[in-house]
C-alpha cells in the first residue's frame, strides 16, 4: 500500500469529471458559473446547503478549476469579521487584474466562504473607518485597532453579495444557522435570499459510493471483490468523506486485497472512523447522557485529541449554566491534558487516545442539568488564523523569547497564559501584572491577553493601573542600575594609584 497520508485530501477531486453524486446540483452550479463568462448574473451568489461529507465545497472548487479560475476560501478557522471579508473581496479584484489580461474577459476569481451557518453575530454593520483601520492593522502587524471574531461579518457579507463583481459561493450544513436564532431571523433570511440562489445537496447515492470506492482502491493498487464494495457501501449513510476514511483504515494493515470478511470485521468492531463535523458533533456531545455515548462521540469528532480539548475548554463556560459543572469539566480536562503530556514522557502512546475519551466526558456527564433547545458551539478565538484579538504581537514576542514556533505558542503556551489572566477562569487574575511585565508587554497587550474589550471603561482603568505598576517597576530597576553604576565608579576610583606612585603602564 502507498505511504499513509490523509486519503480524503489525496483523492479529493480536482476536476468535475472525477465527481460523483448530486448531478442536478452540479449542473446548476456550472450553469451559474458559465453565466459569469458573459457578464454579471442577477444573483451574484449561491448558497450550498447540505449535510457534511457530501462534497459541497469540493464540487465548487473542481468546477472552478476546470474553468481555470482562482479560488479564495474562508472557513470557520479564519477570522471572518468585516475586515477579513472585505480583504477577500479585494483579493478577488486583485487576482483579476494581476493574473489575467484584458482579453481574458471570462476569467474570474471565485470567493468561497464555507460554514456560514457558524458565522456569529447579527446584521449590525461596522463603520468604514474601523474596517479600513483593521485591514491596515493586519497588514502592519500592529495592535492599535481590532475587530473581534466575526464582528460585522454578516453585514459585510450582505454588502459583498450586493456589490461583488466576482462570483461568491457560500456553503453550510444547516441554513438556520445563517439566518440566526433571534426573533427577526425571517428578516435576515429575506435580505440574503434577495441576493442569492439556494441549492440543496443530498446524501450520495449507493452507486456514487461504489464508483468512488472502486476509484480509490484502484489508485491505491488494492485488489478487492464486489462483495467487499457492497459491504462497505451498505454501512455508509451517503457520506463521501467517511467512505474514503473507512477505506484508508481498512487498507492500513499489511494487506494487498480486501474481501467481504475484512470489511465486516472492521464494521463490527465499532471502531469505524465515521467522522462527525465539529459543530454538530459538539452539539450532540454536550447532550449525551451516558459516558459510553460521550466517549464514542468524542472519538468521532473530526479533531485531534489536543484540538478537541481546546474546543471543549473554550465552549464549556458558554454552554454550561452551572458553575459546579464547569469546575468538574475543568478537572477532567486537566486529566486529558496530562494524558497528552504522557505521550512525550514515555511510550504510553495510547494516552493520546485516552485524552479524547476524557475530553468527551468533560463536555457531557460532568453536567447534571439538561441542556434544552439548540446548542451553538463556537470556534475558539485563540485558534483562529489571522485572529484580530490583539494577540499577534504577544505570540511573536513569546516565540522570540522561547525559541518555539508561532503555532506552538498559539496552541500550547498562549492558552495557559489566557487561563491565568482570564476573568472567566477560576485561577485567572487580570490584576496580576507580573508575567506580562516580565514579558515586556504593553498595557493594551495585557488587556488583550485577559480577553477584555478595549472600549470598556474598566479595561481602560486596568491599562492605567498596569502602566503605573510598570512605570514604578521601571523606575526601581533604573534606580538599582544607577546605584550599581555609582558603586562601580567608586570601586574604580579606589583602585586609582596614589599621587606620586609609579605604575608600570
Amino acid at each position: 500500500m502507498a505511504a499513509v497520508s490523509d486519503w480524503t485530501e489525496r483523492h479529493r477531486p480536482t476536476s468535475e469529471s472525477h465527481l460523483e453524486g448530486n448531478e442536478n446540483q452540479r449542473q446548476k452550479i456550472r450553469k451559474w458559473l458559465d453565466d459569469w463568462k458573459t457578464g454579471i448574473p442577477k444573483n451574484k451568489a449561491i448558497l450550498l446547503v447540505g449535510p457534511p461529507g457530501v462534497g459541497k465545497t469540493t464540487i465548487a472548487r473542481a468546477i472552478a478549476q476546470d474553468m481555470g479560475w482562482n479560488v479564495i476560501e474562508l472557513n470557520a478557522s479564519d477570522a471572518r469579521n468585516a475586515a477579513s471579508i472585505r480583504k477577500a473581496a479585494t483579493k478577488g479584484a486583485t487576482h483579476r487584474s494581476l493574473f489575467f489580461s484584458p482579453e481574458e474577459n471570462d476569467k474570474k476569481t471565485l470567493i468561497l466562504i464555507d460554514e456560514v451557518d457558524h458565522l456569529t453575530g447579527g446584521l449590525r454593520s461596522v463603520s468604514e473607518s474601523r474596517i479600513n483601520d483593521a485591514i491596515k492593522v493586519n497588514l502592519d502587524n500592529s495592535d492599535n485597532v481590532q475587530l473581534k471574531g466575526d464582528t460585522g461579518g454578516k453585514a459585510e457579507l450582505l454588502k459583498l453579495l450586493a456589490e461583488t463583481k466576482q462570483p461568491v459561493i457560500l456553503a453550510c450544513n444547516e441554513v438556520m444557522g445563517l439566518w440566526g436564532k433571534s426573533s427577526n431571523w425571517r428578516s435576515t433570511r429575506e435580505r440574503f435570499q434577495r441576493l442569492l440562489v439556494t441549492i440543496n445537496f443530498e446524501r450520495a447515492s449507493k452507486e456514487a459510493l461504489r464508483n468512488i470506492a472502486r476509484r480509490v482502491l484502484k489508485a491505491e493498487s488494492m485488489d478487492y471483490d464486489s462483495d467487499a464494495i457492497e459491504a462497505i457501501v451498505s454501512n455508509n449513510p451517503g457520506d463521501l468523506r467517511a467512505l474514503v476514511r473507512d477505506l484508508q483504515v481498512i487498507c492500513s494493515s499489511d494487506i494487498n486485497s480486501i474481501d467481504k470478511e475484512t470489511v465486516l470485521e472492521y464494521v463490527q468492531t465499532g471502531d469505524r472512523d465515521v467522522s462527525v463535523e465539529v459543530f454538530p458533533g459538539l452539539a450532540k456531545l454536550y447532550k449525551s447522557n451516558t459516558a459510553l455515548d460521550a466517549i464514542k462521540l468524542g472519538i468521532s469528532i473530526d479533531k485531534s485529541p489536543a484540538e478537541l480539548l481546546n474546543w471543549i475548554h473554550w465552549n464549556n463556560p458558554s454552554i454550561f449554566t452551572n458553575a459546579e459543572a464547569i469546575d468538574r469539566g475543568n478537572s477532567a480536562l486537566c486529566q486529558a491534558s496530562k494524558m497528552l503530556m504522557a505521550m512525550y514522557e514515555n511510550t504510553a502512546h495510547r494516552s493520546w487516545y485516552w485524552s479524547s475519551q476524557i475530553s468527551g466526558l468533560a463536555a457531557s456527564v460532568v453536567n447534571q442539568q439538561d441542556l434544552s433547545g439548540k446548542l451553538y458551539p463556537s470556534y475558539p478565538n485563540f485558534l483562529r488564523r489571522n485572529s484580530t484579538q490583539g494577540r499577534s504581537t504577544i505570540i511573536n514576542r513569546l516565540s522570540e523569547i522561547t525559541g518555539a514556533s508561532k503555532s506552538s505558542v498559539r496552541e500550547e503556551l498562549l492558552p495557559l497564559l489566557i487561563a491565568l489572566h482570564s476573568e472567566s477562569s477560576e485561577v485567572g487574575n487580570i490584576d496580576d501584572f507580573t508575567i506580562s511585565i516580565d514579558l515586556g508587554l504593553t498595557g493594551n497587550e495585557h488587556a488583550a491577553l485577559c480577553g477584555l474589550p478595549k472600549t470598556r471603561k474598566s479595561t481602560k482603568e486596568l491599562v492605567s493601573r498596569y502602566n503605573l505598576v510598570e512605570s514604578e517597576k521601571s523606575k526601581l530597576i533604573q534606580k538599582n542600575l544607577d546605584e550599581k553604576q555609582v558603586d562601580d565608579v567608586v570601586q574604580v576610583e579606589d583602585q586609582q594609584p596614589k599621587k606620586g606612585q609609579r605604575t608600570l603602564f
